[in-house]
């Protein structure tokens, strides 16, 4: 997922905002057993004493940039254009459509830094794992909300509820930012969403052509 603005004055951010955002940048970039205190304080800008000041260990921060990564998130997520369609279903599809349209440039620009971190981390790190996992259920969240909007509208073709369907978006997602990391190309993740969008067309009908 892109950070939005472009490039800002990373020296008018507090240490510890430039920390966070430096997590998001070279976790993505290296994973994060490969991160170094090091690596961040250099990309941040900062001191190791600064680091140590806002944050005890790697792993602190690992969990707080999962929270700051979910707050990005929702920033781009909730003022996205696809929010503002009445219908629910196209507003679904159009969440898929948003998703596929801001995978572009470097695979560390748009890959889940919360997704990179749990595929490392789950079994090592219990809290971080959590954090992780907040994270993609907080967003699922969003997503199971026009779910259920579609289900009351249109039925529930697989008796699996909203929140199941919901989870099951973020795990296509999810794998194909596997996928386009394997192949080092992010045609891989794009290809995967449109798949995705094919299912929820199969699976509620596909939205009404626009009058000419």
């Amino acid at each position: 997922m892109q950070e939005r603005g472009g490039k800002s004055d990373g020296r008018s951010k507090g240490a510890r905002e430039r920390l966070l955002d430096a997590a998001l940048r070279v976790i993505r970039s290296k994973g994060y057993s490969a991160t170094t205190v090091d690596d961040l304080c250099a990309a941040a800008g900062v001191t190791k004493g600064a680091f140590f000041h806002h944050f005890r260990t790697k792993e602190e921060l690992g969990i707080a940039a999962a929270a700051h990564f979910s707050a990005m998130a929702d920033g781009i997520f909730s003022t996205a254009p696809f929010m503002a369609i009445d219908d629910p279903f196209e507003r679904l599809i159009g969440y898929v459509d948003f998703r596929r349209a801001i995978i572009g440039g470097e695979l560390p620009a748009f890959t889940c830094l919360v997704g990179t971190m749990v595929q490392e981390a789950y079994a090592t790190h219990p809290a971080l794992r959590e954090a992780c996992a907040r994270s993609i259920e907080e967003h699922a969240a969003m997503v199971e909300a026009i779910v259920a909007e579609v289900i009351a509208a249109r039925g529930d073709p697989t008796g699996q509820g909203a929140r199941s369907l919901a989870l099951y978006t973020q795990a296509a997602i999810q794998g194909a930012f596997i996928l386009a990391k394997a192949s080092n190309d992010p045609q891989a993740a794009t290809d995967c969403l449109d798949h995705l969008r094919r299912y929820l067309e199969c699976l509620f009908g596909a939205p009404p052509a626009p009058t000419v």
